[in-house]
């Protein structure tokens, strides 16, 4: 039976002046007691996982919308209260999601949460520095080709540790492989002050070029979702994740 959390709502705030009302009053002593503030819980929403005919009516600009809305709620500590349990069991035999999302590994990064999304909304895709390499661009053809997401996502960081690495150009075991997959984006950085990761203001440009950088290995390495974005399925596009403020900013939109 579906909960009608309007109802619910007002009759928390009725109960709550009420008990203000009646505990306003003098009392024997002439002084006033303090109002009692009465808290109504309110159960956790089951959103409704996507159906295949709900994912297939959604247009990737729709989608970008929903993921701003989303992160406005997020920054406002206003996200959706879900019943993740209920979630688990709807979405067990099949998935719709909307987006995949390329995120850097950094745990300050809680990509659902960022764009308050639930179990089943969308692919999430984590490696340092947020780059492309053929096992993640298998995964979005599947998560787009196969799965029909409309919208991939490159959101790189402020203060990302595997960028500032690749500036100040690190070597340590396995490490040093993977930061040469973001040294290009150092080297088209036409930045003219100092170029080390103590300068913020060179470490944000660095980030920026690594999400346009990596937006063309998408285009360049699979033609089979360059070939869906020709057509207007899906895109791909980039954002940037503010720490300071938990604010995403979309590359162009």
């Amino acid at each position: 039976m579906k909960t009608n959390i309007k109802a619910i709502l007002l009759t928390g705030i009725t109960v709550g002046v009420m008990a203000c009302q009646n505990q306003s009053t003098n009392n024997e002593s002439g002084a006033i007691s303090s109002p009692v503030t009465t808290v109504q819980s309110v159960p956790p929403l089951v959103e409704k996982i996507l159906s295949a005919e709900e994912q297939a009516a959604l247009t990737p600009d729709e989608v970008i919308t929903l993921f701003k809305k989303g992160n406005k709620r997020f920054i406002n500590n206003d996200l959706t209260s879900r019943n993740h349990s209920a979630q688990v069991r709807q979405s067990a035999k099949a998935q719709y999601p909307k987006a995949i999302v390329l995120s850097c590994v950094d745990s300050r990064v809680p990509v659902e949460d960022v764009f308050d999304r639930g179990i089943g909304d969308i692919f999430v895709a984590r490696v340092a520095g947020n780059f492309i390499n053929e096992d993640i661009l298998g995964s979005m053809e599947f998560a787009c080709k196969v799965s029909g997401s409309k919208l991939i996502l490159v959101m790189g960081h402020e203060h990302c540790g595997a960028v500032k690495a690749a500036i100040d150009d690190v070597k340590l075991g396995n490490i040093t492989p993977m930061l040469a997959k973001i040294k290009p984006a150092v080297a088209l950085s036409e930045y003219s002050g100092e170029r080390s990761s103590a300068n913020q203001e060179f470490v944000h440009q660095v980030c920026e070029k690594n999400v346009e950088y990596n937006i063309a290995q998408i285009r360049n390495g699979s033609p089979v979702l360059k070939e869906m974005q020709d057509k207007g399925e899906i895109k791909i596009v980039g954002a940037i994740y503010d720490m300071d403020t938990g604010v995403v900013s979309f590359m162009g939109y």
